[in-house]
């Protein structure tokens, strides 16, 4: 019977420092936090400093990112591009309308011809996806594409 009981006593001794053991580990794990030298005001101090320098840093870019949102919308943000032949001889298909609007649909588009021996370009102005210049199929395509994207 006495073998049982020293066993018992081992076995409970046994959970009892696995238990420490992960008590211990668990503490100085948090210690490890500390400075060495236990200056923990200082460390404290520190951090404070270093949060103070993220909220100014924070604060200087305030007004950088407002005005990056209030010129957003005038940007150009959606493109279309339609390729054709312009006259059908050797240089066909290397024609282009490309429209470049910001999410108003103001922008302009922009159609070069590519003939056999030169090239002609053409710009157009454009207020809410139209534009008070006459626009080619090829152009109001290139607008559409735009618009839906």
């Amino acid at each position: 019977m006495m073998p049982y009981i020293a066993l018992a006593v081992a076995g409970l001794a046994l959970v009892a420092v696995v238990v420490l053991a992960v008590q211990v580990s668990r503490l100085q794990r948090r210690l490890a936090v500390l400075p060495e030298d236990g200056g923990i005001f200082e460390a404290l101090r520190r951090l404070d400093a270093d949060l103070a320098a993220n909220e100014e840093a924070v604060a200087a870019l305030r007004p950088v990112v407002q005005s990056l949102h209030e010129r957003l919308p005038g940007a150009l943000c959606h493109t279309g591009v339609v390729a054709f032949d312009a006259t059908g001889d050797l240089a066909g298909g290397l024609s282009r309308s490309i429209a470049l609007l910001n999410e108003r649909g103001d922008g302009l588009v922009l159609t070069v011809l590519a003939l056999r021996t030169e090239s002609i370009f053409y710009v157009k102005m454009l207020r809410r996806g139209r534009s008070s210049d006459s626009l080619s199929p090829e152009e109001q395509q290139a607008i559409a594409r735009a618009m839906a994207g």
